[in-house]
């Protein structure tokens, strides 16, 4: 009988041991493990994963953490073979008392059991489940360290709100690293992995606190920690404090995701949401914040001129207000602004109520604020628009406790990209009003018109290729035909103003003289510097295309303004300086400069060692400080004269299109190049005079106010061979005098200004290039300029 009996039991077992999966597969396991990005002062912006995990080897887990899970799961672990043999006998006993009484049946399993259940086997209640499960731990334990198999365990546990593991678990319910945990937080914890939910502390708190002592009696029972400290922990409540999601650095939303798309395209998403990276970017959260706050002003202020278009929507306030408030979506990413409901109309205040705030566990807080909104704080609205029960936003006055102040969100947008311009490190991006409302980056995604700060690398490729700042161009009018189409180009305003020098191009940025250089040039030599500068792929040789018709990107036309800022050189542009996989390795840097020198064990009087750069040179760096310096007029005298208010040596250039439906500012100083955009998402006119100068070049000069004010002022660099010569900044021509119309001009060695020169646009009746000598040049200075 006992042999028949051992017979079966060995053919079973030898049934079960056929169809087992195979264990070594944890030899190499990885689990998914999330991505986490850093700002390049190692705050962290974002995380990114399908399983919230971060893998934790078992020499980094504090001992409190392991005492807790032994304590509540398997205090014998360190003990027995994979099978705790008392512990099966007890669940037997539990078990055939509890048959037939419908409830569920009592396990013993181990930590090693649970391993072999997470990693190799189903969920399903069986027995035959029970007997794989455990002959599966017998062979872990012979094939693996205990540590190694405590370690699976840890990180692979789920432990509640999106949790995989205990680093994961630490950081979402207690906003804590796990080496910060105190024994009450260890043991709540440790009391999860049976069932998180059962044990949710905003939806059964008096339950989790119970398994929680119980844990911490386990604890005490087992001599890990002491009873009055045991006793200590027991008496207060679980205080959890839940960890935001998404974005963790405020105003950094945009350029997060411009990274996670970034990630993508470089990795692929199960890489991104599983790969365990680590990104360092490029973010300078100062500048970042400074970028969101700067562009928002402008664009507030824009939208403010406009006048108030309305609510955000209405709600009945006869009962309790707070609750339909509360359902109504606010702008997250925007937290200097509530959103309220109008009470009561009074006779110089509206009385609102603002939106509670939420709860840990979701729900609204109980408190029903109010306050004051003054007829003097929302003068741009009509009283009529806000009845009782208009939901609107507001804002907090500074030195009023109580009073508010109206806002709503903008329908203009733009962008501000930040740079260095030696690196293409991209130092902040804002890509819009507010994330939340939309996720449309305008800095990358927006394809718009450059207009006229385009116009410097039609210049440029001028200056390269044989002209100098005083050649003379005609500014009059002129017809280009296109088979029976005409176009006739306009200056903005209308007017024409007879022959100027190519500075006097770009500082008033003449339209008439810009077509008339191109067309002189050749549209083909244009669109090759367009492509060197990376701003078109293609652009089409077509003349309207020299005032910037085509289209591109903020951050495109930014990286081409860095590049002449770093003499010429090429940058490209990049919102991640490192990535290191899940081991440490590294697997991205966007610093490809090669230092031979720079992995020397010690120092032994060897030279300083130098970095090679061997990155394109698109612009001789002679024609970088000619156009740089015409560039620096702009804002000296020209169609930027606001950003003089920055205080130090700044060039750039504006740009606006056709009945002002873009706005554009892109400059630099020597170490930072910034670019801003406006204009509204579906292009349409945003009003006249509404130029690059007047929208987007205040909001650059206050970022750049703001950034560079611990800075010393520095002056752009003079290449080596460049001459400066005074010349007459009306004709170009070179002088002795001085006063308002005598300039210093940058000249390459060869080039200097003409005692006579042609007009390039102007011929005589033989089709002949018209040439102005002195004397007829005094005669057009002194007299009525009929010539022209």
């Amino acid at each position: 009988m006992l042999l028949s009996l051992a017979v079966a039991v060995g053919v079973l077992l030898q049934t079960f041991n056929a169809d087992l999966p195979d264990y070594e597969s944890l030899a190499q396991y990885e689990p998914p493990v999330m991505t986490r990005i850093h700002a390049a002062d190692g705050q962290l912006i974002a995380e990114h994963a399908r399983e919230r995990r971060l893998y934790l080897p078992i020499q980094a887990v504090p001992d409190l953490i392991k005492a807790a899970f032994l304590s509540a799961e398997d205090k014998s672990f360190y003990d027995h073979e994979g099978i705790d043999i008392a512990g099966v006998a007890r669940a037997m006993v539990v078990n055939v008392r509890n048959a037939g009484s419908g409830k569920r049946p009592v396990g013993a399993s181990t930590i090693t059991q649970q391993v072999a259940k997470n990693f190799l086997l189903s969920n399903e209640i069986s027995y035959e489940r029970k007997i794989k499960e455990a002959l599966l731990a017998l062979r872990i334990e012979q094939a693996y360290s205990k540590d190694r198999i405590f370690e699976l365990y840890l990180n692979e546990i789920y432990l509640g709100l999106g949790s995989y593991g205990i680093a994961a678990a630490a950081l979402n319910y207690f906003s804590k690293p796990v080496n910060q945990l105190g024994i009450a937080e260890a043991a709540y914890l440790a009391a999860l992995p049976k069932a998180p939910e059962n044990y949710n502390p905003f939806r059964h708190p008096e339950r989790a606190k119970q398994r929680r002592n119980w844990v911490i009696d386990r604890m005490i029972e087992n001599g890990y920690i002491r009873r009055e400290d045991g006793e200590a922990a027991k008496e207060g409540p679980i205080e959890v404090s839940v960890r935001r999601r998404g974005t963790y650095l405020a105003g950094s939303e945009f350029f997060s995701e411009e990274v996670r798309r970034n990630l993508i395209e470089l990795y692929g998403s199960d890489k991104l949401y599983e790969g365990g990276l680590s990104v360092r970017t490029t973010l300078d959260p100062a500048l970042q914040r400074l970028a969101r706050e700067k562009l928002h002003d402008g664009l507030i202020k824009f939208d403010i001129a406009r006048g108030y278009r309305g609510p955000v929507t209405s709600i009945d306030v006869s009962g309790d207000w707070g609750e339909p408030l509360g359902e109504v979506d606010d702008l997250s990413d925007v937290p200097e602004w509530r959103l309220a409901v109008v009470l009561e109309v009074g006779g110089s205040a509206l009385t609102i109520g603002l939106k509670p705030g939420t709860l840990p566990n979701g729900r609204l807080a109980a408190d029903r604020d109010t306050g004051a909104l003054p007829f003097s704080q929302m003068k741009w609205a009509k009283r009529s628009q806000l009845p009782a029960g208009s939901v609107v936003y507001v804002q907090a006055v500074e030195g009023e406790p109580g009073a508010w102040k109206l806002r709503q969100p903008p329908e203009i947008q733009g962008a501000l990209v930040a740079m260095d311009p030696y690196t293409g490190r991209v130092l902040a991006m804002q890509g819009g009003f507010s994330f939340s409302e939309s996720e449309f980056n305008r800095a990358t995604q927006a394809q718009r018109q450059p207009g006229s700060s385009f116009k410097p690398f039609v210049y440029a490729a001028a200056l390269d290729n044989g002209y100098t700042p005083s050649s003379v161009v005609m500014d009059a009018p002129i017809e280009i035909r296109a088979g029976t189409e005409v176009w006739r180009p306009q200056n903005y305003g209308g007017k024409f103003y007879g022959p100027a020098t190519l500075r006097t191009g770009v500082e008033r940025s003449r339209n008439v003289m810009t077509v008339r250089l191109a067309q002189d040039m050749g549209m083909p030599l244009v669109a090759e510097y367009a492509r060197r500068f990376g701003i078109y792929d293609d652009l089409g040789p077509y003349l309207p295309m020299s005032l910037g018709a085509g289209e591109t990107t903020v951050l495109k036309l930014v990286t081409a303004y860095g590049t002449i800022a770093n003499g010429g050189r090429k940058i490209k542009s990049t919102l991640i300086d490192r990535i290191q996989d899940r081991f440490g390795k590294t697997i991205y840097q966007h610093d490809q400069r090669e230092c031979a020198g720079c992995t020397a064990d010690d120092w032994a009087d060897q030279p300083e060692p130098q970095l090679t750069d061997r990155r394109e040179q698109v612009l001789d760096p002679m024609t970088v400080y000619q156009i740089t310096s015409m560039m620096e007029g702009v804002v000296q005298r020209g169609t930027a004269t606001v950003v003089r208010n920055v205080g130090k040596p700044i060039a750039g250039k504006t740009g606006t299109t056709n009945d002002e439906k873009d706005a554009w500012f892109v400059g630099f100083s020597p170490d930072l190049v910034v670019g801003v955009f406006i204009g509204y998402d579906q292009p349409r006119p945003m009003g006249k005079g509404q130029t690059g100068g007047v929208l987007a070049a205040p909001i650059f000069t206050e970022f750049m106010k703001a950034a560079l004010a611990d800075s010393p002022p520095k002056e752009f660099q003079t290449p080596p061979g460049i001459e400066l010569i005074p010349i007459d900044r009306r004709t170009g021509l070179r002088t002795q005098a001085s006063g308002g119309g005598v300039i210093l001009e940058a000249f390459k060695p060869g080039t200097a200004p003409p005692s006579n020169y042609s007009i390039i646009g102007y011929q005589d009746s033989m089709g002949v290039p018209a040439s102005i000598s002195d004397e007829a040049d005094r005669a057009v200075a002194t007299g009525t300029g009929g010539l022209y």
